[in-house]
C-alpha cells in the first residue's frame, strides 16, 4: 500500500532524512519510530504531500506522490499534533467545509457527518462552537476531518504529543478502530508503550537514517521490551522519548 525508496531530504546543509526505504502492507499498523528531530515529521511531511523529497520516490496504492500530489491526497488522511481548526467553526461546519474541499457531493458529506459523529460520540458538542471545546474534543475533530473522505491509507504524526491521558485514549482507540476497518496506517511516535500496543511492524529511525525495521518482535530482538531495544539501537537517552 506504501512504498518509499530511497527518500532523502535536505535543506541547505542538514539532511533531515537520509536515504529512507520502507514499506507498509495493506491492512497493517507501521510504526515510525524515533527521537525528536530524528526524521518522523520529514518523512511524514513528505508522504503527505506537504514537503517535495530530494530524491527517491514515494507510491501510494500504485499513486506516485511527487507526480501525482493531488492524487495522493485523495487517498490519505492525515492526522498530526498541530490542529489548525477554525474556533469560530462549528465541527460539523468544518467537516462541511472540508468534504466540499475534497469535491465530495452534499448528500455524500451530510452521510459522513453523520457516520462519524457517531462512531467518535461527537454527537453531544458536534453543532458547538470548536473554541469552547476541550482539547480532547478538538482532536476527535481533526480525526473526523482526516476522515471524512474516508481515505484507505491514514498518517498519525505525533497524534498523541501534548494530550492528557483521556485525549490521548481517544486516539489510541480510533487507530485500533481504524486497523479493524482494513485501514492501513503509517503512525510516527517517539512513545515506545504506544507503538508497542499498536504496531505490527516498525521501524527505528535515528539523525535522518533507517536503522532497525521488522516485526515487533524482531525489532526487540533479546530485549525485555521495545524501549529497551530502542535505548541499544538508537542510543537515545530514555527521557527523549518517554511520554510527558
Amino acid at each position: 500500500m506504501i512504498t518509499v525508496r530511497n527518500l532523502t531530504k535536505e535543506f541547505k546543509t542538514i539532511t533531515a532524512v537520509d536515504d529512507v526505504s520502507f514499506e507498509v502492507r495493506k491492512g497493517e499498523i507501521f510504526g515510525l519510530l524515533g527521537p525528536n528531530g530524528a526524521g518522523k515529521t520529514t518523512t511524514q511531511r513528505m508522504l503527505s504531500t506537504i514537503l517535495r523529497p530530494t530524491s527517491g520516490t514515494i507510491n501510494i496504492m500504485d499513486v506516485d506522490v511527487v507526480k501525482n500530489p493531488v492524487g495522493a491526497r485523495s487517498i490519505i488522511g492525515v492526522i498530526t499534533e498541530e490542529r489548525g481548526l477554525y474556533d469560530r467553526l462549528s465541527c460539523r461546519e468544518t467537516l462541511w467545509y472540508y468534504g466540499r474541499l475534497y469535491n465530495m457531493e452534499d448528500g455524500l458529506i451530510g452521510k459522513r457527518i453523520d457516520q462519524i459523529v457517531e462512531m467518535l460520540e461527537m454527537g453531544d458538542y458536534v453543532d458547538r462552537r470548536i473554541e469552547k471545546l476541550s482539547k480532547g474534543m478538538k482532536q476527535k475533530i481533526v480525526i473526523a476531518r482526516a476522515i471524512i473522505h474516508d481515505p484507505p491509507v491514514l498518517l498519525f504524526d505525533e497524534p498523541t504529543a501534548g494530550l492528557d491521558v483521556l485525549a490521548a485514549r481517544t486516539v489510541l482507540k480510533f487507530i485500533k478502530m481504524s486497523k479493524e476497518m482494513k485501514k492501513t496506517i503509517l503512525y510516527s511516535t517517539h512513545i515506545m508503550f504506544e507503538a508497542e500496543d499498536l504496531c505490527d511492524r516498525v521501524a527505528f529511525i535515528s539523525k535522518g537514517k533507517i536503522v532497525v525495521s521488522g516485526t515487533m518482535k524482531e525489532a526487540i530482538g533479546p530485549h525485555e521490551n521495545l524501549e529497551k531495544a530502542f535505548v541499544k539501537y538508537v542510543g537515545a537517552k530514555k527521557d527523549e522519548f518517554q511520554d510527558n
